[in-house]
């Protein structure tokens, strides 16, 4: 089973990545660090003769992921309600990803792989980041991929996910789920 976990913050050892580290303990996978990756913004040409080209950056390293995971966990602090403006940028070329000649079975893989959210926030995150977890659904929706979990942690300083006992045990339920279902692979 393989398993890729999008780090969507700006921070390095950021709560949200934190909290994925707790889920993921003990558990092959592989972590993308948005940040580190050169990522253009989407330019919209869906609509044009052309239609949308080849952009000269490191998004096909997520193309990848897509294609060689069973599991994709999509973890980002919750900033302005939302996600992060780096992963958002990330979700947003899903639009030309999904129409990339190049990549014809990303669509149907999608059916197939499963996602999870891991969403931190200073600010009342298990009530204000709802819209963030529904925004999620909606993307899912639109993928067609199975949404399974999520979880919503509260932390405003480094580490302090940590103090967030709900979270914690959120995640290591998560976590003991994961492990059932590679050692019945």
């Amino acid at each position: 089973m393989n398993i890729t976990a999008f780090i969507g913050s700006s921070r390095q050892h950021s709560n949200s990545e934190l909290l994925a580290d707790y889920v993921l303990e003990g558990v092959p996978h592989q972590k993308l660090i948005i940040k580190d990756l050169n990522i253009q913004p989407i330019h919209d040409l869906r609509h044009d003769a052309q239609g949308f080209q080849i952009v000269d950056d490191d998004y096909d390293q997520i193309i990848h992921a897509l294609l060689t995971s069973d599991i994709v966990v999509f973890t980002t602090p919750i900033y302005w309600y939302s996600m992060s403006g780096i992963m958002k940028n990330m979700v947003d070329r899903l639009s030309h990803a999904i129409r990339d000649e190049r990549f014809p079975q990303l669509k149907e893989k999608l059916l197939t792989t499963e996602a999870i959210v891991l969403a931190v926030g200073g600010d009342e995150p298990k009530i204000k980041g709802l819209p963030l977890i529904q925004q999620f659904q909606y993307i899912f929706n639109f993928l067609n991929m199975p949404f399974s979990s999520y979880i919503l942690g509260e932390a405003n300083k480094p580490g302090d996910i940590a103090n967030d006992e709900q979270a914690v045990a959120q995640a290591a339920l998560l976590n003991k789920q994961l492990k059932t279902m590679i050692s019945t692979l």
